[in-house]
């Protein structure tokens, strides 16, 4: 692949990583330390291709935080 196709997919993926993080950091803050602390959570992430038949699916496990 091209080096503009890289450079546009790792620009997109960091992208998608930090901006997941923080949100589940925020959703985990705002669910506040009774709801989290220590718990196990199923997360998923589905990722789509407008215009190119690509869905894929990434499944894990988040632990809650323990302050």
């Amino acid at each position: 692949m091209g080096e503009e196709f890289n450079m546009s997919m790792r620009k997109f993926l960091k992208q998608v990583g930090v901006t997941s993080q923080q949100a589940i950091e925020e959703a985990m803050r705002k669910a506040g330390p009774a709801a989290t602390a220590g718990k196990t959570f199923t997360a998923r992430a589905v990722l789509t291709i407008d215009g190119v038949e690509m869905e894929h699916i990434v499944e894990g496990t988040i632990t809650g935080p323990v302050e």
